[in-house]
């Protein structure tokens, strides 16, 4: 984890002229995720862990695979971090998680070590990264923030859905949910997802969400505040994108992940 000081300033512009008032106090930033935990294996699983906090399987039918001695699903090269989905012809029996559909394909997960909690300490967080989503019926890439302790909180950084468009979502309980879709020219080449977290009240959060740094939707997010999240970079399979997926491997792509905050 790296830490900096940056000092919180207020610019008045009058004409070519700027004037600076002394700062009113120095807050830290501090990086969490640095953008090169993709540059080996080494840098990755001292930022990341593999699979899914909870273990391999989740709601869709593919199942993860991934160890420090198994890099078929989970690759680095060149920076890029590589989730690759095969379609397997075997019966591997069902998910374990609900809704239990049968298992189709192996596939990658990873989640960052280091949990993303908004709080007095900590009240304001970036998280964003460079990605080339699958986008065709059964693919289901995701890069997201989930509760630890409890569902929801959960927000939806990217998400696609079987086609070309991106669901921002911010889920309050599972049935009190801000969905933001927006269509993505080409997601399969590099675009740029980011959310900003910031503290609002004692209990609440607003999430702004951005693609290739434009502004898309802010979200209020009751209840978010001193909840630990988990940050997961995901390819799951079929479910809500449709059945059924495709035959040829599925390659989902990441690089330039980062995560920082602010300490009050």
């Amino acid at each position: 984890m790296r830490r900096h000081s940056a000092l919180l300033l207020a610019a008045a512009v009058v004409g070519s002229a700027i004037t600076v008032p002394a700062p009113a106090r120095a807050a830290a930033w501090e990086t969490v995720v640095d953008t090169g935990s993709f540059s080996g294996y080494a840098a990755l699983e001292s930022e990341w862990k593999y699979l899914y906090p909870w273990g391999s399987d989740h709601n869709g039918s593919a199942r993860m695979y991934g160890s420090p001695s198994d890099h078929n699903h989970i690759a680095l090269s060149g920076g890029v971090l590589t989730l690759t989905a095969t379609r397997i012809t075997w019966d591997e029996g069902t998910s374990s998680a609900d809704p239990h559909p049968a298992i189709h394909y192996h596939s990658g997960a990873i989640h960052a070590r280091d949990q993303v909690v908004v709080n007095d300490q900590f009240p304001n967080w970036e998280v964003k990264g460079d990605f080339q989503a699958p986008s065709s019926r059964g693919t289901w890439p995701a890069f997201w923030l989930t509760g630890v302790n409890s569902w929801p909180p959960e927000s939806d950084i990217l998400e696609f859905k079987g086609d070309g468009r991106n669901w921002f979502n911010t889920f309050r309980t599972s049935s009190d949910v801000d969905s933001t879709v927006v269509g993505v020219s080409s997601p399969g080449s590099w675009h740029t997802y980011r959310a900003w977290i910031t503290k609002v009240s004692a209990t609440d959060v607003d999430i702004h969400y951005y693609v290739d740094g434009q502004w898309k939707a802010v979200h209020h997010a009751r209840g978010f505040v001193g909840k630990p999240m988990w940050l997961i970079i995901n390819l799951q399979m079929e479910g809500s994108s449709g059945s059924p997926g495709p035959s040829a491997a599925t390659y989902y792509r990441a690089r330039n992940v980062y995560v920082g905050r602010s300490r009050a």
